[in-house]
């Protein structure tokens, strides 16, 4: 077996519009438009040479490997192409779980990302994009670049647009909390919150005009989550009180939060007073890149 490494910088996100329907499609899922922006916050993927497919994090999971999707996605992979994924797989994990980031999903396209690239495979062959949406809903997103509108079950491009400027956003999560994505989708089901039209941030991102587009930030499913978990509210409700935010909401379901700010120095401060509150916080912009093979060396793969 040759020697040879792939490293791969997997990039959190936020939802700048979540518009969750009480629609159904064919196969029983809500339909969902979702305008997702990759953020600087990134696991670090790193793909090796293995006897079998193995699977390990930093730091250590703690359920079986077989469940992670970073190995789901490299056995779907392998059925799909008639290959043998013998890889081991390390995830340096820096985004929190349970946090509406896209944690798992984007370590599932790094290894999507890395097996095409060892294996030959056009990046824009339409069958990654399948592979991705039978893992999960947010993983097709880290196949391509950002911002992008996502309909279906949130999970079919619809649209790219212009890469938005590094805008400064602050990640704020209070450290215990989380939301079942299953039962936000209950609750929504039980009471369902009204979503906002996205026809409006999808022009403004069309014409490049960011401000325009940050004003229309939405989330009705993030209602929901924060009705479910109060801790939610408290952190959306101390962001929007704080000077130099421009838009704040709900990372996904949650638990995580996002704002949007003036400054690089207005979002480090915010992370570091919401430290000394007890959060988890982070720093970080929004980035056009989504899943990224950094500096590959590697040799072909057998």
């Amino acid at each position: 077996m040759t020697d040879w490494s792939l490293t791969l910088s997997a990039p959190a996100k936020i939802n700048l519009y979540l518009g969750v329907h009480t629609e159904r499609d064919d196969r029983g899922y809500h339909k969902v438009d979702s305008l997702m922006a990759a953020v600087g916050l990134v696991d670090t993927v790193t793909v090796t040479p293995a006897q079998a497919l193995t699977v390990q994090t930093i730091p250590t999971s703690d359920f079986p490997m077989q469940k992670n999707t970073a190995y789901r996605a490299a056995a779907a992979m392998a059925e799909h192409y008639g290959r043998e994924a013998n890889i081991c797989v390390t995830i340096e994990k820096r985004i929190p779980l349970c946090a509406g980031l896209g944690g798992p999903s984007t370590d599932a396209a790094a290894v999507i990302v890395a097996l095409a690239e060892l294996w030959g495979i056009d990046r824009t062959d339409p069958a990654l994009d399948d592979i991705a949406r039978g893992i999960g809903a947010d993983v097709p997103f880290f196949l391509h670049a950002s911002p992008a509108f996502y309909v279906g079950g949130g999970d079919v491009l619809a649209t790219e647009y212009p890469a938005l400027p590094a805008t400064p956003v602050v990640l704020v999560k209070p450290r215990e909390a989380s939301v079942s994505t299953i039962e936000a989708y209950r609750r929504f089901d039980e009471t369902p919150a009204p979503a906002d039209k996205p026809g409006a941030i999808a022009s403004a991102l069309r014409s490049g005009d960011a401000e325009a587009a940050y004003a229309l930030v939405h989330n009705n499913l993030g209602v929901i989550s924060a009705q479910m978990e109060p801790r939610i509210q408290t952190v959306l409700d101390w962001l929007r009180s704080q000077d130099g935010t421009i838009a704040t909401n709900v990372c996904g379901s949650g638990a995580c939060s996002f704002a949007l700010c003036d400054s690089a120095a207005t979002a480090a401060n915010l992370a570091a007073t919401a430290q000394q509150n007890g959060w988890w916080a982070y720093a970080t912009e929004l980035v056009s890149d989504t899943v990224r093979i950094e500096a590959p060396k590697k040799q072909k793969f057998i």
